[in-house]
């Protein structure tokens, strides 16, 4: 039997390490797609905060810094960043980097760290220094991460040691108790991220696309909407299943219905069911599930405008919530006031 305690801690470690993941290819998928742009272009990076639902956090980190600033305690690195756009390294900073920011790369591959370290007798020896060893690296790296320079191969590195370490789990990992808490961590947190990314980036190219004027990027559709697919590593496989023009209604509808899409949320709730299915009495949190499933079918229709798919999603992040406090209670509480 696996203790309360222990699942907890894997739970939050496969959240956070998929946390980390997907901030940072967001982050990366953000800057491809404004290097596919025309430099007239109107592109700003707030919409990465909203993503993570950081934007007071945000705000009071940008006062702190203009604060310091001012105090003369260190000079602003904006000469990194190139003419465009301003707002670009304190989001990036905000995102990757900073310490104060929980929601940060940095914290959650710390985070994961962490709980990971205190159950290390149920991870293989393999994953724990994959861990261990993207820990280092980042602690080493993280306060030049920012830097546009510097920033792809930081990136690029947490989410591929990230990947390796799935793979080491996967592979090397006996497929108990821990383990299904693992995939329940991971999955929880890939769906709520794949629809924070349709409630404020594919949200906000249909609305553009319907009040698009001169140097706006409504006319630039499939270069934002190729941005979300990659923010979601789904280029490659959206083309493979659409074989056609790449259209935002179509994008919206294969995110979230297609069952074979890993990073669909049809497909995460199939293995959040499956998963569950090799722990004991999960009769209640399976009826959570279901709920989420039927809400993601309300707002099917939800896929050509903006402030409608916003509210869908919205409605889709809360059924998750409830999800994971349903998870929390069952499994991760037990005996614990």
């Amino acid at each position: 039997m696996l203790l309360s305690r222990v699942a907890e801690r894997i739970y939050w470690g496969g959240r956070y390490m998929e946390r980390a993941e997907d901030t940072a290819r967001i982050v990366r998928a953000h800057a491809e797609m404004i290097a596919d742009l025309p430099s007239q272009a109107l592109v700003q990076w707030e919409p990465l905060v909203a993503i993570m639902g950081s934007g007071t956090r945000y705000t009071e980190a940008v006062d702190l810094r203009l604060e310091q600033q001012q105090q003369g305690q260190f000079q602003s690195q904006s000469t990194h960043d190139g003419p465009r756009p301003s707002n670009e390294y304190p989001v990036v900073s905000f995102l990757v980097a900073d310490r104060h920011n929980p929601g940060s790369v940095t914290n959650c591959v710390f985070a994961a760290r962490e709980n990971l370290r205190t159950t290390r007798d149920t991870v293989p020896r393999d994953g724990w220094a994959t861990l261990n060893d993207l820990y280092l690296y980042v602690n080493a790296e993280a306060d030049r991460s920012a830097d546009r320079r510097l920033r792809d191969r930081f990136l690029t590195r947490v989410i591929a040691d990230s990947r390796r370490l799935d793979g080491v789990l996967a592979t090397a990992m006996t497929h108990d108790e821990a383990y299904v808490m693992w995939r329940l961590g991971r999955a929880i947190e890939r769906a709520d991220m794949t629809t924070r990314v349709l409630g404020v980036r594919a949200a906000d190219v249909l609305s553009r696309r319907a009040t698009a004027g001169s140097g706006d990027l409504g006319h630039h559709d499939e270069v934002q909407w190729m941005g979300v697919l990659r923010s979601l590593s789904g280029l490659q496989m959206y083309q493979r299943a659409v074989r056609g023009p790449i259209e935002g209604p179509k994008v919206v509808q294969f995110l979230l219905e297609h069952d074979r899409f890993p990073r669909a949320v049809r497909a995460l709730l199939r293995e959040i069911r499956h998963a569950l299915g090799s722990l004991p009495d999960p009769g209640a949190v399976l009826d959570a599930v279901d709920q989420v499933d039927a809400v993601v079918r309300d707002s099917s229709s939800a896929t050509d405008d903006g402030e409608e798919l916003d509210d869908a999603m919205d409605a889709v992040q809360v059924a998750i919530s409830q999800l994971d406090r349903h998870i929390t209670e069952r499994y991760l509480r037990v005996g614990r006031s």
